[in-house]
């Protein structure tokens, strides 16, 4: 991988590590370095290193090396969190960016410098003892995942038209029917689609085999019917753009948004991911165990399919149910006075 030219080498070496030992995804890396970018930079800046009039993003890393980090503790990691969470702006592209990251990107940003820290302890023994090994979390608030009822996914299929109408109903079929990530979905190749199944391109480039039903199969073949006369600029890209070229993220973005919006769905509520949600959701739904959907969705630990598991419970729903006072009302009590 190709980094900017004032990576040092104690960055590039953990990136690459990363990558190729590893087996992260780009985008991984990229977070990773961006990351550590932007921490490097706060702490030449916390410690005197460069002008205190300099902006952060103007710092150059190219000098950090590991004196730097063995004369940082773990007080300094807490002034870069509370520098995250006080005077970070939330969108460096925005004019009207407001201050002060989320825990979760916080957390995001946290998990790198454990790894970071793990790394040159552990793998790069540049470090006797890890600093960082009692840093703690910020308190994340869970949330339950949104999801369309199915009422609601079926009026977002019947809703696709248009010059693309087949490949738009294959893309929403797949991703309601297989709950693949839109990197998986963009990803995919013509050799990856099969008679009963796809072949699939996970996290950590994981291959994970995803079955498909009768109403997905028939969409994909469709489609195919379509996509075989069109040479596209990457031959084997199975979903192409107007332009013939692989498809996108940005443009299955866009076309979920245009059917929920004709579907009189609400897009601002409604993502891509949402209808991985909607996939796991309904499966689980309708019997589908939750180590399967693990698989299913390529999740690599089971506490993150189990969140799916708190949207729609039925024990819940029957213990409810099964309250001494589920049948209780005061009309009826007082009746019962009177006799």
């Amino acid at each position: 991988m190709k980094f900017p030219s004032d990576t040092p080498p104690i960055l590039r070496d953990f990136l690459n590590y990363h990558e190729t030992i590893l087996g992260h995804s780009k985008n991984t890396v990229d977070e990773y370095y961006l990351d550590l970018r932007l921490y490097f930079r706060f702490l030449k800046l916390h410690k005197g290193l460069v002008p205190s009039s300099t902006d952060i993003e103007d710092i150059s890393i190219s000098d950090v090396d590991i004196g730097l980090i063995k004369d940082t503790g773990l007080s300094d990691v807490y002034e870069f969190l509370s520098y995250l969470s006080r005077e970070r702006e939330k969108h460096q592209n925005s004019k009207n960016a407001s201050v002060g990251l989320s825990a979760t990107s916080r957390a995001r940003k946290i998990s790198t410098l454990r790894s970071f820290y793990k790394y040159l302890t552990s793998k790069a023994k540049l470090l006797e003892e890890n600093p960082l090994a009692d840093l703690d979390s910020p308190k994340i608030m869970k949330s339950l995942p949104r999801y369309l009822t199915l009422d609601d996914s079926k009026k977002l299929l019947m809703a696709v038209d248009g010059p693309n109408k087949e490949r738009d109903f294959c893309i929403l079929m797949i991703f309601l029917n297989c709950g693949l990530r839109i990197s998986e979905l963009i990803g995919l190749n013509l050799s990856d689609i099969q008679d009963d199944h796809i072949r699939v391109l996970g996290k950590g480039s994981k291959e994970r085999v995803v079955y498909i039903n009768d109403a997905c199969a028939a969409a994909i073949n469709s489609y195919l019917e379509i996509r075989k006369n069109i040479a596209g600029a990457d031959s084997n890209a199975f979903f192409l753009s107007s332009r013939r070229t692989r498809i996108s993220r940005s443009t299955v973005h866009s076309l979920v948004k245009k059917y929920l919006t004709s579907a009189g769905l609400d897009s601002t509520k409604y993502s891509s991911h949402k209808l991985r949600h909607t996939a796991a959701t309904l499966m689980l739904h309708n019997g589908v165990d939750v180590r399967t959907l693990q698989e299913l969705l390529g999740h690599e630990h089971l506490n993150t399919t189990e969140i799916y598991t708190h949207v729609e419970n039925s024990g819940l729903r029957k213990a409810a149910q099964l309250s001494p006072l589920a049948d209780f009302t005061v009309k009826d009590e007082k009746k019962g006075e009177k006799k």
